[in-house]
């Protein structure tokens, strides 16, 4: 895509939805955070469902220790990996007690030497908590930024790196919350609904023509 376009492209997304927020149930920064780890190869909609009760009993990482491993691993049973996620966040609320006074920090890369905690998760948490300008490549940023021709790369961090360089303000910022949502609803990953998309005249998409008939 070129410049004017990647401006068009978000420009439309922006005016379907103008304040873009992650699907994610959380109450704070520290259920946001446990969310975000929980998760990975996981659905919102599963994480949620998961998290509704609990998140009604653990609002910090105090009572997530006074909770413990395995009654963590009594409300996420239905998560996929929840063993080593439940033992991740455990250890991560460790930290957080004993170096953070039990807050978030604000920056990705002390996020990311948290247990469970990668690149992406550290994106989306210094993003929603903090408005940093940065962008979390899951599957569905994964799939538009190659897909669309908007930044495309072979790996996530080239794909976010290509993001951040190509798309400017004022998109930048909300640019990974209009991609998932746009790949979660309309440019899904094996039946692509080209024939509703609000962008599809900018996409580079080859199989377009096809899937929009």
């Amino acid at each position: 895509m070129t410049p004017p376009e990647i401006h068009a492209f978000f420009a439309r997304l922006s005016a379907a939805n103008p304040a873009p927020v992650t699907e994610l149930a959380y109450g704070n920064g520290y259920q946001l955070l446990v969310a975000v780890v929980l998760s990975a190869q996981a659905t919102d909609v599963g994480v949620n469902k998961a998290t509704r009760r609990l998140f009604e009993l653990v609002h910090t990482p105090a009572q997530m220790l006074e909770l413990g491993e395995e009654g963590l691993k009594a409300h996420i049973r239905t998560i996929g990996l929840f063993n080593s996620k439940a033992k991740n966040v455990i250890a991560l609320s460790h930290r957080l007690v004993a170096e953070f006074g039990g807050e978030v920090p604000d920056s990705r890369d002390v996020l990311e030497t948290l247990p469970g905690v990668g690149r992406k998760t550290a994106n989306v948490v210094v993003n929603v908590l903090f408005g940093q300008e940065t962008c979390a490549v899951d599957t569905h940023v994964f799939r538009l930024a190659n897909r669309t021709g908007l930044a495309p790369g072979k790996t996530p961090l080239a794909v976010e790196n290509g993001i951040m360089k190509r798309v400017k303000a004022p998109w930048r910022r909300d640019a990974h919350h209009w991609l998932i949502l746009h790949g979660r609803y309309v440019c899904t990953a094996r039946s692509p609904k080209c024939g509703e998309c609000a962008v599809a005249d900018l996409c580079q998409f080859r199989g377009k023509a096809l899937a929009a008939g």
